[in-house]
């Protein structure tokens, strides 16, 4: 029998040595950028909490309604929830005005009911990522009240002033306020303060070290109660070039390159990680990181040790569709960010969130038609594009846009104080209104439709604002009991994503890249290839690939009965994830 234990040994040996060499092998093929973060595999599905679903019939989402709905958000395939902010505010911005960064908005609920959601997500195994709004605060908050009492506070040098004896300011431009002018002159301390949103959110001092440290401070409470991340909002504006240069003409065209991206912005964000985010384990985001790929790559260079994904918006800044735009630019976008971030760094993809009209409204076609199809291809896309997939509440549904008639039916800052300027000049209101129909991040932020029931199940009360009045047969309830609904179809893609580590880490090529109505792009990882190919256009269209088809296997795709899967014609809207046997 010795012998034979010899043999066995021998042989053991030899296949725990061939796995050792397979890893090591397999290792040699994962590239900086292919380095497996948490944060990297996710799906992150937005939440906008005024919206999502309310609890106490006073027409306001709140934390309990979130709760209530956890299961669903569950089993959509998710791992991590963007929460929009819940923190105290007195609502000019939709909750971006925060005047207690340690305490929940009354609306929403209490801390309390803050500490059970984040319990309650963590044992679904899905992880909280907030927003973090310190590019500004409400003039509410306790640092701005103080400073705007004496010259001398303390507190003064938490936020920009300009001394009126000076004369006027330098003329900056404010992105919400009705005048158009971001400095706004308090008569106390005979003195303008700096707004580059509504002036009611007078921007923070980032030049102060003490405002520094207390922003750390914040950062610190909600990361030590367990959250998993934050998704820095408008910090791209927190570094300002404080000596004032006179700016060119048009240059609100190019905004970021003059407003956002100062000076410090990245000692910022280096200093940041050291005193806090190199201490935990969690995702952060760069929101609106530069105005180029290379802008966007300092962000997110692992070797700066600053912020891990960059949420830049060249791809949504496109105007009022796709369909005006055209998918050739579109195309070009995704592909120089993508030579950018091959070897390192870190995109989000996404066509919508809380700041913009709904994706199947922007680029695909809402018609009753064509909304269903569409929606799922616009869903394959954003799933198999390389990056981490941000997906938008209500999009895995199809919601589209409300698209208001009325002034009076707009609760946005923005909006409202855009049309006041038109008024003022006696510009072109009933245009304004009509092409807010189509932009307007209000239509993005109607209540989530349950159901078929009063106010789509959103709330007993009157909802805070409007909800599309399609909700009688466009909701989660119908949706759960059609097998070939969007919302079936968006499990099968996060389960897809789940199951092809080359949709999360594979190299990106394009196919057919002057094609103006599909985009076909291939996701490699090692010996696997997947080929995606997308039909944007209400045609039936053909495309062209020297991939060989015909050991191919179809993964998904969003007609109930496919085509062969060899076809290189499609049909409208027609999207197909397909593996490549080469």
């Amino acid at each position: 029998m010795k012998p034979i234990r010899s043999l066995c040994l021998s042989a053991i040996l030899l296949l725990l040595f061939s796995n050792s060499i397979h890893a090591q092998t397999e290792k040699t093929l994962i590239t900086p950028a292919q380095d497996a973060k948490w944060w990297k595999k996710a799906v992150v599905y937005q939440i906008y909490p005024r919206s999502f679903k309310d609890s106490d019939g006073d027409g306001i989402g709140d934390i309990k309604g979130i709760i209530s709905k956890l299961d669903y958000v569950k089993s959509l395939g998710i791992d991590a929830v963007w929460l929009n902010p819940i923190y105290a505010s007195p609502n000019d911005d939709n909750g971006y005005d925060i005047s207690n960064y340690r305490e929940i908005m009354k609306d929403f609920g209490t801390m309390a009911d803050f500490d059970l959601l984040l319990k309650e997500m963590h044992k679904r195994g899905i992880k909280l990522i907030m927003d973090l709004v310190v590019n500004h605060s409400s003039d509410e908050h306790e640092w701005f009240q103080q400073a705007r009492s004496s010259r001398d506070n303390k507190y003064r040098d938490y936020y920009h002033w300009w001394p009126a004896e000076k004369g006027k300011p330098p003329y900056r431009w404010s992105f919400f306020d009705v005048n158009s002018e971001a400095w706004k002159y308090e008569a106390q301390t005979n003195s303008y303060y700096l707004h580059y949103f509504s002036r009611k959110q007078p921007d923070l001092n980032w030049e102060n070290p003490k405002l520094r440290n207390e922003v750390y401070d914040i950062m610190r409470f909600w990361l030590d109660k367990g959250i998993d991340g934050f998704r820095m909002d408008a910090f791209q504006f927190a570094s300002k070039d404080t000596t004032w240069p006179e700016l060119p003409k048009g240059y609100e065209k190019d905004i970021i390159k003059y407003y956002g991206v100062g000076p410090h912005l990245h000692d910022y964000l280096q200093e940041m990680n050291r005193e806090v985010f190199s201490k935990y384990n969690i995702m952060t985001v760069a929101e609106g990181a530069g105005s180029s790929p290379a802008d966007a790559m300092k962000f997110v260079d692992p070797a700066r040790k600053e912020l891990d994904i960059a949420y830049h918006f060249e791809s949504v800044d496109i105007g009022n569709s796709l369909l005006e735009f055209g998918l050739n630019k579109y195309k070009a976008i995704f592909s120089k960010y993508d030579t950018e971030f091959k070897d390192k760094g870190w995109l989000a993809i996404f066509m919508a969130n809380h700041d913009q009209p709904r994706m199947v409204s922007k680029f695909g076609n809402d018609t009753p038609q064509f909304r269903a199809i569409s929606s799922k291809m616009l869903s394959t896309f954003v799933m198999t594009m390389r990056g981490t997939p941000f997906y938008f509440n209500g999009d895995e549904l199809g919601m589209v846009n409300i698209r208001f008639d009325n002034i009076v039916d707009y609760n946005d800052v923005d909006t409202r104080n855009k049309y006041e300027q038109i008024k003022n000049a006696g510009g072109d209101l009933k245009a304004y209104l009509e092409n807010k129909k189509q932009t307007s991040r209000e239509n993005g932020r109607t209540p989530f439709q349950w159901d078929a029931t009063a106010n789509a199940g959103f709330t007993t009360g009157k909802p805070w604002l409007k909800v599309n009045p399609n909700y009688t047969t466009l909701n989660e309830a119908e949706q759960e009991k059609d097998p070939n609904s969007v919302l079936h179809y968006f499990r099968k893609l996060a389960q897809l994503r789940k199951d092809n580590t080359a949709l999360v880490y594979g190299n990106y090529a394009l196919i057919d890249p002057e094609n103006p109505s599909v985009f076909a792009y291939t996701r490699t990882l090692n010996s696997k290839t997947i080929l995606v190919v997308l039909n944007f256009t209400a045609q039936e269209v053909a495309y062209k690939t020297t991939l060989k088809m015909a050991k191919s296997r179809l993964l998904l795709g969003n007609y109930p009965i496919s085509k062969n899967k060899e076809s290189q014609t499609l049909r409208p809207f027609e999207a197909k994830i397909i593996a490549i046997q080469q």
